[in-house]
């Protein structure tokens, strides 16, 4: 069965490179959905919330009636076809493996999508004090459901588990809110917890290759509930460096190619500093009675959600004390671990098949435990896999007790050192900086790849396309002599300067592997860790932005986000700077303007740049280290 079912999940992947199905994996998927059909008895309900509304609920029950079943649940704003009880899907629940092992699976448009009734709301704001029926979010239509279904469907043991990955992540996490008794287990996969920082922007920056994919595919409205999905957009160039970039600014953008179908675009573009539009879609201040057991999962390479992932984690931490949280991070781009079996990225290999170790002996047993009281040991507090040395580690605390709080400067000639910089101005009395041309006509590619879309494989692409470049700052250490391991989070620390009065902000983290004779595998390639960006002028606020003072030296700082990652002896560590990053990120002019959103074509402008590594201004990187094995 497992196999049938591993066969199906390929089907993506087959689809993406090959742009059919091959009469195999047809053949895998039809025996999978024959498997379900045989063992599961399907309904549809229109389950009732508390302000009226219905939504469409798929339940399967296990045909054997002999035993009762813990019920595990999806809420989605993706669809849950097919339709009709007499028609059945080719999965159920989190992976192949739940649907011999026995579960009442329930998966359920939320409101306003699809076939559910009501108005949908991008990332629904929570409400934490509901004093009536009216007052209605995600929390409780997840409390509402399970309500409904513990009274409306036989054949259950009383408990409830959740899970969901990216946005369906969004809606577990947010189910678990002031969780209803019967809800025992929730696993929220790489789910959004803010998208200021989530997905569409990064410390201000609008992922403008992400959004663009994203929105132009799932954020059409409807005029009335329908099982159909929207057609796919068709690009009209596969270029998306070029396409973007004659398109001018993001107005133009809409204009040209969306042509005002989506109205959240519209409405983002309304609202470029961090106000309370943005602040009520923050989720993760909310995580509040919690489920009695949580578990995070997400990849080191998910280019979508990674903020959301460690900060739910976080947040859960501070916020339920006493509630089993555990953080499962693999090497994976976003959502791979239930798709892929995670034994390379791009041209980065694994080791092992990461995905289906994951799949086996970390997720199932997690809800045969806290759903069935399996005998599973408890989850580790941090199930993390080291890239570098592809191992699996566990940890009893995240960032891990033992790590080391250092910080790795930027030096004269590309050097990057542990020690401070102890220079003296030079005779000229200026401090020791290194200087680029930053032209938002001519932005730097976020990758090599021709295409329109932000791929899965860029954060472990090969960067020596940008190092070659001169509006890329290029600074690594000497060869390491012994293995060196990063733990937890990585802060940028930038001192910096700009002739212009406003510039984005990139910084890249890199393994430089060794050079060596032309047949070994990925010499001298430069693998990207850890990657990102924040718009300048959000350096001291998000919801109150600033210009930069032409000239004048000014600190930036911003998180990079987790790593667990292993530099091997012989390796090199890397850091580039530099402003542009396109199309992944749009353009800021370098001129400030009130909304960078609406720039005119004469905004866009040259500007010098200046990166500081003096002793007053020491650009570096705070880092962890831990004691390597």
């Amino acid at each position: 069965m497992r196999n049938v079912v591993n066969a199906a999940l390929i089907l993506c992947s087959c689809l993406a490179v090959s742009g059919g199905v091959t009469d195999a994996v047809a053949q895998e998927i039809q025996q999978t959905e024959s498997y379900i059909r045989l063992h599961y008895t399907k309904h549809e309900y229109m389950v009732p919330m508390r302000d009226g509304v219905k939504l469409m609920t798929s339940v399967f029950v296990p045909q054997d009636t002999t035993k009762t079943y813990p019920m595990l649940m999806k809420r989605t704003p993706y669809n849950v076809a097919p339709y009709g009880e007499d028609k059945y899907p080719s999965k159920l629940g989190p992976s192949e493996l739940f649907i011999t092992a026995g579960y009442i699976f329930v998966n359920q448009d939320v409101r306003g999508r699809f076939a559910s009734e009501g108005k949908f709301t991008q990332v629904t704001p929570h409400l934490p004090n509901k004093t009536k029926p009216t007052d209605v979010d995600e929390s409780s239509d997840t409390y509402d459901t399970i309500e409904w279904l513990l009274n409306n469907v036989p054949h259950h043991n009383g408990r409830v588990g959740m899970y969901g990955i990216s946005y369906p992540g969004f809606y577990a996490a947010a189910g678990m809110i002031d969780a209803h008794p019967a809800l025992k287990a929730v696993s929220p996969q790489a789910p959004v917890g803010d998208w200021y920082f989530d997905d569409f922007l990064h410390h201000g920056s609008f992922f403008l290759a992400h959004a663009f994919k994203w929105l132009s595919g799932n954020a059409t409205e409807r005029a009335t509930p329908t099982t159909e999905s929207a057609k796919p957009y068709v690009y009209p160039s596969a270029d998306g460096y070029k396409m973007f970039l004659e398109a001018g600014s993001i107005e133009n953008i809409d204009r040209l190619y969306l042509k005002g179908t989506i109205p959240f675009w519209q409405e983002m573009m309304q609202h470029p500093n961090r106000d309370e539009f943005w602040q009520q879609r923050a989720l993760i201040p909310h995580l509040k009675n919690v489920a009695p057991a949580v578990m995070t999962v997400t990849g080191w390479y998910d280019a979508e959600d990674l903020y959301g992932s460690f900060k739910t984690y976080q947040s859960i931490e501070i916020q339920n004390p006493k509630v089993n949280s555990v953080l499962v991070v693999g090497p994976w781009h976003h959502g791979g671990w239930a798709s892929y079996d995670g034994d390379k990225l791009g041209n980065v290999t694994f080791g092992s098949k990461t995905s289906a170790f994951y799949r086996a002996e970390i997720e199932l047993p997690f809800f045969e435990k806290y759903l069935k009281d399996k005998d599973f040991p408890a989850p580790a507090e941090a199930t993390v896999f080291e890239t570098g040395s592809n191992v699996w580690r566990t940890f009893d605390h995240w960032p891990p007790r033992a790590t080391e709080l250092k910080q790795l400067y930027l030096h004269d000639r590309g050097r990057l050192d542990w020690t401070a910089p102890q220079n003296t101005p030079g005779p000229e009395n200026e401090e020791s900086n290194d200087v680029f041309i930053s032209d938002p006509n001519k932005p730097v590619p976020y990758s090599e790849i021709i295409t329109p879309r932000m791929t899965i494989e860029y954060m472990v692409d090969d960067q020596r396309f940008a190092s070659r470049r001169p509006d890329v700052l290029t600074y690594q250490t000497d060869v390491f002599t012994a293995d060196t391991v990063l733990a937890g989070p990585i802060e940028a620390d930038l001192w910096v300067s700009t002739t212009g009065t406003d510039a984005d902000w990139i910084v890249k983290l890199i393994d430089v592997r060794p050079d060596a004779p032309e047949s070994t595998p990925l010499a001298g390639y430069q693998m990207l860790i850890r990657s990102e960006v924040i718009r300048g002028r959000f350096r001291n606020d998000y919801a109150q932005p600033e210009p930069f003072v032409p000239g004048e030296p000014t600190r930036v700082r911003f998180e990079l986000l987790d790593v667990l990652h292993r530099f091997q002896k012989g390796h090199r560590l890397m850091v580039q700077i530099q402003s542009t990053w396109f199309p992944l990120v749009d353009r800021n002019p370098q001129k400030y303007v009130p909304n960078i959103y609406f720039a005119k074509p004469d905004d866009f402008q040259s500007a010098t740049h200046r990166v500081f590594r003096s002793s007053a201004h020491p650009t570096n990187l705070k880092i962890g280290i831990l004691p390597a094995m």
